[in-house]
């Protein structure tokens, strides 16, 4: 594996949020329930290292939805609770990079590469990822510290969060990131 990536890499942690526990509002299936646990060992792994890191959180306009800001469900879960001192950016549609100053502090401290984690892998995860890779940032995903819902298909078919959550990242690799797991992460540093 290459580390180029470890040049200046910021954490974006996407929308890890206590609202999206509630499964009957969004579908009623998600895959990967260790996407929390393996977020905050990424993220235990950028404080030791000091790196530069960005929580995201949803705060929805959408009527009726546990992200309103506000609600219990806007806070961060306590997996990748931020701390103090931690930048937290707000957003309210699907990519991180719109209405909010994400790229402008990115640019302003020099950070060419970023490492995502978070939910969802098919709507804000795949948003913000495909945006940082049109913006040029060389960007990763990481696949075990994201998660899927299920979907329903234009038919009214139902489409398994797994299957969701494996299409939307292959739609992603190599073409607007590279995609990674947190061993792949954790190992890097430690082989250099």
């Amino acid at each position: 594996m290459q580390k180029e990536w470890l040049n200046t890499p910021a954490l974006l942690l996407i929308d890890i949020q206590k609202g999206l526990d509630d499964l009957e509002f969004y579908g009623g299936e998600r895959n990967n329930p260790d996407a929390e646990h393996n977020a905050g060992l990424i993220l235990e792994f950028w404080r030791k290292n000091k790196w530069p890191l960005f929580h995201i959180k949803h705060c929805s306009i959408t009527p009726g939805s546990p992200l309103t800001e506000g609600l219990p469900g806007n806070e961060i879960k306590d997996e990748v609770k931020p701390a103090q001192g931690e930048p937290v950016i707000k957003k309210n549609v699907n990519s991180a990079f719109i209405g909010t100053d994400l790229r402008e502090r990115l640019d302003k401290q020099q950070i060419h590469t970023v490492v995502i984690v978070g939910l969802t892998t098919q709507h804000c995860v795949s948003s913000t990822t495909r945006m940082a890779g049109n913006f040029g940032y060389d960007t990763v995903v990481v696949a075990d510290a994201t998660a899927a819902f299920k979907s329903t298909g234009i038919n009214g078919e139902s489409i398994s969060a797994q299957l969701v959550h494996d299409v939307s990242l292959a739609t992603l690799n190599k073409e607007f990131a590279e995609v990674l797991s947190t061993r792949n992460i954790l190992d890097s540093q430690m082989a250099n």
